[in-house]
């Protein structure tokens, strides 16, 4: 796996769950009046930027 995601250039598997229940977990948060921290690195096989995008992405459709 390590090779295939070598060079980070993109998203190597979705991880759609993770993503969703990272969603959920940041609106809750949110909505409590919390600060909302999320780690996000190239171990989860993907590319961190990308899914950071892909996070506040999520977040923006949410509230609207």
């Amino acid at each position: 796996m390590k090779k295939r995601a070598e060079l980070y250039t993109k998203i190597v598997e979705e991880l759609s769950e993770m993503r969703r229940d990272t969603v959920e977990l940041a609106q809750k948060t949110i909505g409590e009046k919390r600060k909302a921290y999320v780690l996000v690195n190239n171990r989860s096989k993907v590319n961190a930027p990308l899914m950071i995008q892909a996070l506040r992405t999520a977040l923006q459709i949410e509230e609207t």
